[in-house]
This record gives structure tokens, sequence and C-alpha cells, in this order.
């Protein structure tokens, strides 16, 4: 992802939570004393309307209009006031449906959760840590909330993956207020997102009970948590033997939807980390994916990082489909290729044929994901409706 304008890392809810970093985590973000959550959102910029107006050229008088509003931050409109020629204190120009929503009206919610909520005997509160990211001079924000102790310990790995959610907003009227589910690999630094269904309130209206929305957000990770390993053991028993593959792996991952150079990395990490470099499990072959778009993605946060971030996940919670969608993507290859040339190519209908063969002697071996994901999703529709 392109770097942010600054890094904020938290550990700990208030002054009155006891928490550090978790080891792993302080070795991948060194910093030498990390504030509270409150502390970084009430240091997160605000937003607040102002008149507009625009400029008749004919008479070149100033009209105000209450058709649109101006979105600034107050702090920085003070310091223009003051002379501040170099401070921008505009984000937006929406119209007036648009309703600002400010941090603390989205995180002060959670904060009381996180107070009650507990995990082993500790409120939620004293457990949390993770980063907020800042771009756009503070008007665009993301953040990862992570909860130590709500993890997934694998047998062959000292370092946990890290159940929390994922958040954001901007000022621009591009990203709505957003929350997911959320996890990150200690192992490797890998980064899990969309893990659950993505909530959203928009900047319009009435924003409802943040209370409520967080507490429902809040047990669907809890669930994930619990299903998490047992979707990663069920994906360990699923090899793909590329060596009986009319494709490779980094083509694997262009079939499915990655770009080039993201294929690449996903496939460079996933030989490195399996232990057949032709045999690759479906658990390493997500490894791979999540390894790429962690370290090498060169866009934003938001839609394009979630379309290959889908892509992911579904290598890991839908082997079956994500099988079946690179073979159809060969499949339509080879049509495009024979369609060009107006003949049937050799290697082509042997390609096709391996690919039938495989999808065959794996179909046994996927039934159960549809089975545990179809319980899971139940359940999340579950927790949202009583919410």
């Amino acid at each position: 992802m392109k770097d942010p304008e600054t890094r904020t890392v938290f550990a700990g809810l208030d002054g009155r939570s006891d928490a550090q970093l978790p080891n792993w985590y302080a070795e991948q973000k060194p910093v030498d004393d990390p504030v509270t959550f409150t502390e970084a959102i009430r240091d997160l910029p605000q937003a607040i309307e102002t008149t507009v107006a625009y400029q008749n050229p004919c008479s070149d008088e100033w009209v105000e209009t209450e058709r649109f509003n101006a979105v600034v931050e107050p702090s920085r409109l003070r310091e223009q006031g003051r002379g501040g020629d170099d401070v921008e204190p505009l984000f937006h120009i929406p119209t007036d449906s648009y309703a600002i929503i400010n941090p603390v009206d989205v995180y002060g919610p959670l904060e009381e959760v996180l107070r009650e909520e507990m995990i082993d005997g500790q409120s939620l509160g004293d457990v949390m840590f993770g980063e907020i990211r800042r771009y756009r001079g503070g008007g665009e924000v993301h953040m990862d909330v992570m909860f130590d102790g709500l993890e997934v310990t694998l047998p062959d790995r000292s370092d946990p993956i890290t159940m929390g959610v994922t958040s954001g907003y901007d000022f621009f009227g591009e990203h709505a207020v957003y929350v997911e589910g959320f996890a990150q690999d200690g192992y490797c630094s890998n980064t899990m997102r969309s893990l659950t269904d993505k909530e959203v309130v928009k900047h319009v209206g009435d924003v409802g009970n943040f209370r409520t929305w967080w507490e429902g957000i809040l047990e669907q990770v809890e669930l994930v948590a619990n299903d998490l390993f047992e979707f990663i053991r069920d994906a360990q028993e699923i090899d793909l033997d590329f060596s009986d593959l009319p494709y490779t792996m980094t083509e694997f991952y262009t079939l499915l939807g990655f770009p080039e150079y993201l294929a690449e990395r996903a496939a460079a990490d996933a030989e490195a980390n399996a232990p057949n470099p032709f045999e690759i499990d479906m658990w390493t072959l997500h490894s791979g994916a999540t390894y790429a778009l962690t370290h090498f993605f060169k866009g934003r946060e938001g839609a394009a990082l979630d379309e290959y971030v889908r892509i992911a996940n579904d290598i890991l919670f839908n082997p079956e489909g994500t099988i079946e969608r690179a073979n159809q993507a060969y499949k339509d290859q080879i049509e495009t290729e024979n369609n060009a040339s107006k003949q049937i190519s050799l290697d082509g209908e042997r390609g096709l044929a391996q690919i039938e063969r495989i999808s065959e002697s794996l179909r046994s071996q996927v039934e159960q994901f549809e089975d545990r994901e179809e319980v899971l999703r139940e359940r999340f529709r579950q927790v949202i409706d009583s919410s």
C-alpha cells in the first residue's frame, strides 16, 4: 500500500490500561512509547461545516449558497486566520445532505464497549493495540485494532494470528465510515482483511447507534476467531500439484485476477514457504497472496485493495470456487487463442484435460468447506439480525 503521511501506534484503551505491545508487534512497529487509543483518536483532525459562496463574474460579487457546505478543519481555520498561508483547512464541499461524522462520534462508543467486553478476565480495552494511518492531511484515516489473546495459534508457529478489526473514514466524500474483521499473522506480518462482511455508515442523515453497531461487529470477530483455525487446518489438506497443471503458480494468481507484479510476489512467497515447491496447499497459497498485498500493493487502501483481498480470502474460505475460477479463466484463455488461430491447440486440449482431472480429484476434499462456510455465514446473519 502507499505509505501514509503519519502512523500512530497505540496500546491500551486509556491511561488506566496497563497495556503493552506484544513482542512480535513491537518488533514490527518499534516505538519508544505508544500512546493510548483514546489519545490517538482525540488527536485526529476534526471537521466542521462553514458557508460556501461563489463569485458572480458579471458583478464581481460573492454570493452565498445554502445548497453546499464546506467541510473544514477548525484548528487549521484558526491558524490560517492568524496568517498561516501554507495551511489548507478545506477537506470537501459536499451538498447539504452530507452529515459530518467525526472520529469521537464513531470511536467514542467503541471505547465504552471495550471497557465492558471481557477476554480471559481482562477487558478488551486492556489488551487492545494497533496502528492508525493518516492520509491527505488527516482527512482520510484507516486503522487496525487488535486484541492480544483473541488469536489463532498454529501448531508449527510460535507467533499467533491475532484478531481484530480494521476501520476508517474520510472527509472527502469517498470513504464512508466502515469496519470489518481483520487479523495479522505475527509469524510473517501478513494482514488478513475482510474476515467479516464490511459494515458501512454513510455520511448522510441519522448515523444511528454506533454502540450497538460495535457490539455486533465484535461478536462477529469472535466467531471468526473460533472458526479460523479449522479453515486453516482444512486448507492445509488441499494441495495443488503445479507439476500436473497446465499453468504455473504465477499464472494461477493472474488467472484469479492479480496483476502480474502481485502474482509474482505471491508465487515467490508461496514457493519459499512450501515443503514441496510444486505441490502447494491452499493455506500456503492464501498466505502468499496476503504477503503480496501486505508488502507490495502499490495502490491506496480502499476499493482496489478490497477487490484483491476478496480474491485472497477465497483461496482460504472458498477453495473449490477459487480452483474453478482459475480453471475457467484458463479455459476462456484457450478458447480465445483457438478462435484467434482458427484451430484447436494440442497443448490447449491437453491442458483442459489436466484441469478436469485435477478438479475431479479435489472435489471430495473441498465439500466440507461449503458446509462450514454456510454455518459461519448463518451465524453472522444471526448476530446482525439481533443487533
